[in-house]
């Protein structure tokens, strides 16, 4: 009975995860000037970022090779959920200023947007859970208590210290 507890409790962790990611990521793409990656970085920076971000969980975590494919997939899938999320722009700012640069507030433009968003996020979003699952599903017992104990605040794997 308790691992069904733990797995149901790791499965709405890793689905509220991945909500929060989509929020953030579509409202960083809409209102960040200075880190604006998926419309502007090319694939080989995208890959060279990966990369470093995989590495530095997996010594974190003590991954093997094969799990560090696995968290290198569920990076390609968030950044094309993240690049499906922001569209054809390439400047999602300038379209958010759009809505409000009439006399009038464009709800209907507003409305086709929210509509691109969800529809970006229904189509993407299986894919990047199937990604983090099996990416979850691979680590060990210790491993997934180290990736809990990080998601409750214990962890600082990116701190700069």
């Amino acid at each position: 009975m308790t691992n069904f507890f733990l797995h149901h409790h790791a499965k709405r962790t890793l689905i509220g995860a991945v909500t929060a990611l989509v929020l953030v990521s579509g409202l960083a793409a809409c209102g960040h000037r200075s880190h604006d990656y998926s419309t502007s970085m090319s694939a080989e920076q995208y890959a060279a970022k990966r990369d470093k971000m995989v590495d530095k969980v997996a010594s974190k975590l003590d991954l093997n090779a094969e799990q560090k494919k696995l968290l290198a997939v569920v990076g390609d899938k968030m950044f094309e959920q993240r690049a499906a999320l922001i569209g054809q722009t390439k400047d999602p700012r300038a379209e958010m200023k759009a809505l409000v640069a009439g006399d009038k507030f464009d709800a209907v433009r507003a409305q086709t947007l929210i509509n691109e968003k969800t529809a970006a996020i229904q189509t993407k979003s299986p894919e990047v859970i199937a990604a983090m699952a099996n990416f979850y599903n691979s680590l060990n017992s210790a491993q997934q208590q180290k990736v809990r104990e990080y998601m409750d605040g214990r962890g600082h794997w990116f701190s700069r210290g």
